[in-house]
């Protein structure tokens, strides 16, 4: 088993590596993940941490802070220590570099995010962001303000390939790009889009490499196939057969009855 990379030990690594980076569900994924030599991992804070930890012992994991979840920046140095503390080694935040600077002093790795920031679409809507310059330079300066606040990592999503590149060029941080060609420190993509088991949108940046959401709909067609077959029977008298169950001897049974009798 590797061992697991620190964040100094991937910044001196910047401009020289380029990492594979996935979203995982699950600890099924995770374990796959780590099975594939994937590095760097992101995942929610939710139940699935710990076991996604677990499963994943060797991998650098960027759990995400829900948007909404902290209203200062003192609760937000709160919930960036217990996230750490359930087995991430980063905190990604989409809230203002306010409650980045609170955390990173406090030495919490913190991941932001610049571009399409899901979060924050609706003064944007889901697009590609910096097409034009003056998007372009508002971006590079949400980088540097990132920067500046003291995150380790930044996820840039969805801008041009040149901008992406000129961010990655002039930031210490270490760029995780999503939809901005081979341009970033990091190549990333959420599972759910590389398994198929997404049944929505799927974005123009994503790959699908397997179709699991097919899979999951024949295994429910058998779900529902053996299901049925199993009240066919029970309403047929089919099942149980004399194998199912246990019998019992008739002078065992007679002996039954007499002790019954006794109460």
């Amino acid at each position: 088993m590797r061992r697991k990379p620190s964040v100094h030990d991937l910044r001196s690594q910047k401009g020289r590596r380029k990492w594979v980076q996935l979203h995982v569900d699950t600890p099924a994924e995770a374990a796959a993940a780590e099975a594939a030599d994937i590095v760097i991992l992101s995942c929610e804070p939710d139940h699935n941490l710990g076991p996604i930890r677990a499963a994943a012992p060797s991998a650098f994991i960027s759990a995400g802070m829900p948007h909404g979840a902290v209203s200062s920046p003192q609760e937000a140095i709160r919930l960036g220590f217990d996230i750490l503390n359930r087995g991430a080694d980063a905190v990604y935040c989409s809230h203002s570099p306010l409650f980045i600077e609170a955390m990173a002093r406090e030495a919490i790795p913190v991941t932001g995010h610049v571009g399409l920031v899901p979060n924050r679409a609706t003064w944007t809507n889901f697009r590609a962001i910096g097409k034009e310059p003056e998007e372009a330079f508002k971006a590079l300066r949400a980088v540097k303000d990132i920067e500046n606040a003291g995150a380790a990592f930044v996820e840039v999503e969805v801008v041009p390939v040149k901008l992406a590149d000129f961010i990655t060029r002039n930031t210490a941080m270490i760029t995780m790009g999503m939809g901005c060609g081979s341009a970033c420190d990091t190549q990333y993509l959420f599972s759910s889009d590389v398994l198929g088991t997404n049944t929505g949108h799927y974005p123009r940046h994503s790959k699908k490499y397997a179709d699991f959401a097919a899979l999951d709909a024949e295994l429910q067609q058998k779900r529902v196939a053996a299901f049925q077959a199993f009240a066919d029977d029970v309403d047929s008298g089919a099942y149980p057969e004399g194998r199912h169950q246990v019998e019992m001897e008739d002078a065992a049974f007679e002996r039954f009855l007499t002790l019954s009798r006794t109460i």
